[in-house]
C-alpha cells in the first residue's frame, strides 16, 4: 500500500519509518528542503534510538523516500496521514491547528482518487470534521474519507511503542475507510495486539484523556514527594507501595522536577480549554498544570537551600538538560525554567547532557558546556542532576566529591541515596521526597 506522510517531525518520520517497516510504500513530505536533503542522504534530524538503522534499512529496500513536493507523494496514495505540529497558541493555550488545516487543504488539492485522510497529530475534539470540510471546500468532488489515529509514542522508546504498542487507536466513519485503516495496521492485527475502532470524536478524546492522565499522576507523586520531605517519609518507598496496586500500577510515580517535552505541557492546556470551552471544566488538570509549574520553582530554591540561600558567585554543574533521557527534546523541559533561574541568580552554569547540546545552546543562554560530569564538577560548589541519562546513573560519587569545591549535590531525580553520598564525601545532598 502507497502511504503519503505529511510532516517529518517526531511523530511523522517515526511512524513513516515504521510503517515502511511493515512493508508498505511510504513517502514522507516536508516544506524544508534542507530537511529533505538530510534525510535524503541518510542523516536523523531527531535522536531516536534505532531510528537511523531502521530508517536505512528501509530507503535500501526502496520502501521509504523523502520529498517535498507533496503532490507527487498523495498521487496513487491510499492512506496520507497529517503529522504536522500542533504547538499551544500563544494567548489562550489552545492546540494551534494552522499546519494540519493548511496540510488538508494541499491534500485536498493534490487527491486523484480515493484516499482515507488521516490525522496523527494530536488535535482537540472536532478537528478531523474540520479537516473534512477544508478537503471538500479545496476539492469539491474529491472522494476520500477522514480518520483519526492518534499517536502514543514514548520519546526514547518510540520504535518500540509502534511496533508493540499497548493499542492502536483509529477513528473512522466508514467501512472502506476502516478496510484501509486495518490493512495498514494488519502486521500488528496478525500478532494480536489491540486495535481500538471509534467515532472520530472518541479518538481524539482518548489521546488527551490519556497524556492528562499520565502528567496527573507525575504531579500527584510530586506532591506527595513535598509532603514526604515534611514527615520525615521516603517517596521512593511510598511510589513502590502504590505502584504494587494493580489498579495503580507503578509507572508515571516517579517524583523528580516536573514534567516537560513535546506533549504532556501542550496537551493539558488544550484539554483545560476545551473543557472551558463546552462549559465542562476539568478542574483536576488545571490544577496539575499550575502544580507542575509550582513543582519546577520548587526545585530551583532546593537548590538555592543547599548553597545557604545564594548561588551568586557559586559554580554550578547540571547534568542533564533534555526533558527525559533517550531524546534531544528540550521543549517545555524543567532545565528551562531551573538554569535560567540559577544564571539569574549569579551563577556560573556549567551543563553536560548527551544529546541536549545542539537545542540548549540556544535556549540556555549564559551557561558553558562540557562534555563530561567530572569535568563540569571539578572546582564547582553544587552538582545538580537534573536528567537521568544512563552515563550519569553510576558516577563514582568519591572522584565527583572529590573534585569539587564544596560537595554537594541536589539529585532531581533520587538517582542515588542520602547514605551513599554521604559515605562518597559530599558535605551535603538534597533529593525529592525524602
Amino acid at each position: 500500500m502507497k502511504i503519503a506522510m505529511i510532516g517529518t517531525g517526531y511523530v511523522g518520520l517515526v511512524s513513516g519509518v515504521c510503517f515502511s517497516d511493515f512493508g508498505h510504500e511510504v513517502v514522507c513530505v516536508d516544506k524544508d528542503p534542507r530537511k529533505v536533503e538530510m534525510l535524503t542522504r541518510g542523516e536523523v534530524p531527531i535522536y531516536e534510538p534505532g531510528l537511523d538503522v531502521l530508517m536505512a534499512r528501509n530507503v535500501a529496500a526502496g520502501r521509504l523516500t523523502f520529498t517535498g513536493d507533496l503532490a507527487s507523494a498523495v498521487d496513487g496514495a491510499e492512506a496520507v496521514f497529517i503529522a504536522v505540529g500542533t504547538p499551544t497558541r500563544r494567548g489562550d493555550g489552545h492546540a494551534d491547528l494552522t499546519y494540519v488545516m493548511a496540510a488538508a487543504e494541499e491534500i485536498g488539492r493534490a487527491l486523484t482518487g480515493y484516499a482515507v485522510v488521516v490525522t496523527k497529530s494530536t488535535v482537540p475534539v472536532g478537528t478531523n470534521a474540520a479537516v473534512r470540510a477544508v478537503i471538500e471546500k479545496a476539492a469539491p468532488k474529491a472522494e476520500f474519507d477522514v480518520a483519526s489515529n492518534p499517536e502514543f509514542l514514548r520519546e526514547g522508546a518510540a520504535i518500540d511503542d509502534f511496533m508493540r504498542p499497548d493499542r492502536v487507536v483509529v477513528g473512522v466513519t466508514s467501512d472502506r475507510a476502516r478496510d484501509v485503516m486495518g490493512e495498514i495496521y494488519r502486521p500488528l492485527f496478525l500478532r494480536d495486539f489491540p486495535i481500538l475502532y471509534t467515532d472520530l470524536e472518541t479518538a481524539e478524546m482518548i489521546k488527551y484523556a490519556a497524556n492528562a492522565f499520565l502528567a496527573t499522576k507525575i504531579t500527584f507523586i510530586n506532591e506527595i514527594a513535598r509532603l514526604c520531605e515534611k514527615v520525615g517519609a521516603d517517596v521512593k518507598q511510598v511510589s513502590k507501595g502504590m505502584g504494587l496496586d494493580n489498579r495503580i500500577g507503578n509507572k508515571f510515580l516517579h517524583a523528580g522536577p516536573g514534567y516537560g517535552g513535546s506533549c504532556f505541557p501542550k496537551d493539558t492546556s488544550a484539554l483545560a480549554r476545551i473543557g472551558q470551552e463546552y462549559a465542562a471544566p476539568i478542574q483536576i488538570v488545571e490544577t496539575v498544570i499550575k502544580v507542575n509549574e509550582e513543582v519546577k520553582r520548587r526545585m530551583v530554591e532546593k537548590i538555592m537551600d543547599l548553597c545557604d540561600g545564594s548561588v551568586n558567585g557559586k559554580t554550578v554543574a547540571v547534568l542533564g538538560v533534555t526533558f527525559k533521557p533517550n531524546t534531544d527534546d528540550m521543549r517545555d523541559a524543567p532545565s528551562l525554567t531551573i538554569v535560567p533561574a540559577l544564571v539569574g541568580n549569579g551563577a556560573r552554569v556549567r551543563v553536560v547532557d548527551p544529546q541536549g547540546r545542539r537545542e540548549g545552546e540556544k535556549l540556555l543562554p549564559g551557561v558553558t558546556w562540557l562534555d563530561d560530569a567530572y569535568g563540569a564538577a571539578e572546582g564547582a560548589d553544587i552538582v545538580v542532576l537534573m536528567t537521568e541519562w544512563n552515563e550519569f546513573r553510576a558516577l563514582d560519587l568519591v572522584r565527583l566529591a572529590r573534585s569539587m569545591a564544596t560537595a554537594r549535590m541536589v539529585d532531581l531525580r533520587n538517582v542515588y541515596s542520602p547514605k551513599d553520598a554521604a559515605a562518597a564525601g559530599f558535605k551535603a545532598y538534597s533529593c525529592v521526597g525524602r
